[in-house]
Formats: structure tokens, C-alpha cells, sequence
């Protein structure tokens, strides 16, 4: 059952371990009333999510551009979003993030690099350390309203954080506060190693302290060789109230095609169906 974090109305917490590496079932009829509801009021449902993950090199890039390759293939017109990207060099006369490049070319929607990646710093290191040293001030006005942009172009929009979920981009204005504002669905990547359980929990309580509604989360295997894995995935699963959407193997290709193959977000709301794009 997908649990909205949000609902003061249960507080009760279901314990949901799924037999690894299945993906666990979901609620048909808790995931589809939302969308009853608004197709009742003539209003279209289209999917945005803010992806974000329990550290640096975990998988978000991967994960999200596999949500955007799914969507493509759904028949959406479909936009990925790296509003801060620190870590860019001169590519063919301009600055180019390879983040933000493979959810480029995972969407089918190509807007402006300034748009679809308001800041776009050089240095790879923290990004209020990299906006810094550039003299820049990163602010929430621009991502929003380049988001805002991305959305009138777009029928689906997968924003992707930076680094994990708590991020600094200046004194006063960090990723968490970025995702509050942008208000959208969050979808976790958990970097399946030793370590991954206290970080998903804490990131999970982050998530939720700021009455975000934590849509799922996909266990990202950033650890080959990582003792106990199953034992792990299942103490996660029954501690984070949200559904599971897939497991997704260190691939010898980390292609958004790949990973894709390893998620399922069809029960969540406002997953469109297969060809329900409008071009």
C-alpha cells in the first residue's frame, strides 16, 4: 500500500518486507483514487517527482534518467531537470555536466542548459563551495521559474537533487528546502552498501519533517559484493513507509535503458499508461 506521509490520519505504519529480489505489489485501489478523483473533475494527471538519494554516487543520475526513459516510452513528452550541477568542463565551446547531459538524453523534450539546469558550476566539489568560487549566489527563483518553464513544455518532469538530500547552496537555502518548495512527490535511491540503512532512515525522517509525501524508493546496488544484501533490502523495506519500486544491479552498461528495466512506478499516481502521450 503507498503511504501518504503527509495524512495525520494514519499514523500506524504498515511493515511491508518483500522477498528480495521481487518487486513488491502494489495497491491498486490506494494508488488509483487520487486519479479517479481528479479525472472526475476533468483535471489530467501528469507525473513530476523530485529524485534524491542517500548520498553523492549512489545512483541518482541513473535512476532518474531510467524514470525518464520509461516515460518516453509511455508516450510522454518527458523533461529532465538538474537545477545545480557542480562539476562542468568545455565541451564543444560550452560548459557540459554529464549528469545533466544523460538526463538529456534520456527525455524526448530538449529545452536550454540554462533552463533545464539553472546552475551549471565548474568546480566538483560542494555546491555552495563551487557557487562560491564563481561568485555566485544560488536562489530559489530562478529554478523556479525555470521548472515552471519546463512544465508548460512538458507533459512528465523528473527534477533530480544534488548530492543527498540536505545539501547547501548558500547560507540560507539548501536542496531540502528546494524540494519543499518545488512540493512534488519524492523518490529515493538508497546506494545499497554497508551503511545504507541509517542513511536511508534519516534521510527518510528529512523527507518527511518537511511534509513531503515520499512516493517510493529503489534500491540502487552500489556494492557488488555487499555482505548480507537481502538481509539489508528486507530490514529497509520494513522500515521505510513507502512502497519499494525496484532493484536495480550493478550493470555492466549503466544505461538509462538498463536500469530501466529494473524499476516499476506504474501504480504510482499520475503514471500515465502505456501510449497515453498527447504528440
Amino acid at each position: 500500500m503507498i503511504h501518504n506521509l503527509n495524512d495525520p490520519q494514519e499514523p500506524e505504519i504498515e511493515t511491508v518486507v518483500p522477498p528480495a529480489p521481487m518487486l513488491p505489489e502494489l495497491d491498486d485501489e490506494a494508488v488509483g483514487a487520487p486519479a479517479e478523483a481528479l479525472a472526475a473533475e476533468g483535471i489530467p494527471m501528469r507525473f513530476c517527482c523530485f529524485v534524491t538519494g542517500t548520498d553523492t554516487e549512489i545512483g541518482k543520475t541513473l535512476v532518474s534518467a531510467a524514470i525518464l526513459h520509461r516515460l518516453v516510452a509511455n508516450g510522454q513528452r518527458a523533461c529532465g531537470m538538474k537545477p545545480v550541477a557542480a562539476g562542468a568542463e568545455m565541451r564543444d565551446g560550452e560548459l557540459r555536466n554529464e549528469d545533466a547531459d544523460m538526463l538529456s538524453s534520456a527525455g524526448n523534450v530538449h529545452l536550454p542548459q540554462n533552463i533545464t539546469t539553472p546552475y551549471l558550476l565548474r568546480e566538483a566539489c560542494a555546491p555552495h563551495i563551487a557557487a562560491g568560487l564563481e561568485g555566485v549566489t544560488i536562489e530559489p527563483v530562478p529554478i523556479i521559474a525555470a521548472y515552471a518553464e519546463i512544465l508548460a513544455a512538458s507533459d512528465a518532469v523528473v527534477v533530480e537533487g544534488v548530492g543527498g538530500f540536505c545539501v547547501p547552496f548558500s547560507d540560507s537555502f539548501d536542496s531540502a528546502e528546494l524540494a519543499a518548495q518545488l512540493n512534488l512527490p519524492v523518490i529515493l535511491v538508497v546506494g545499497m552498501r554497508l551503511g545504507c540503512i541509517s542513511h536511508a532512515l534519516l534521510t527518510v525522517e528529512a523527507i518527511v519533517a518537511r511534509n513531503l509525501v515520499l512516493a517510493g524508493w529503489v534500491a540502487n546496488t552500489v556494492d557488488a559484493e555487499m555482505a548480507f544484501f537481502d538481509e539489508n533490502l528486507q530490514a529497509l523495506a520494513a522500515r521505510i513507509p513507502a512502497p519499494m519500486l525496484g532493484i536495480v544491479p550493478r550493470l555492466e552498461q549503466a544505461t538509462a535503458a538498463n536500469a530501466a528495466r529494473f524499476i516499476d512506478l506504474a501504480g504510482l499516481p499520475g503514471w500515465p499508461s502505456r501510449g497515453a502521450g498527447t504528440n
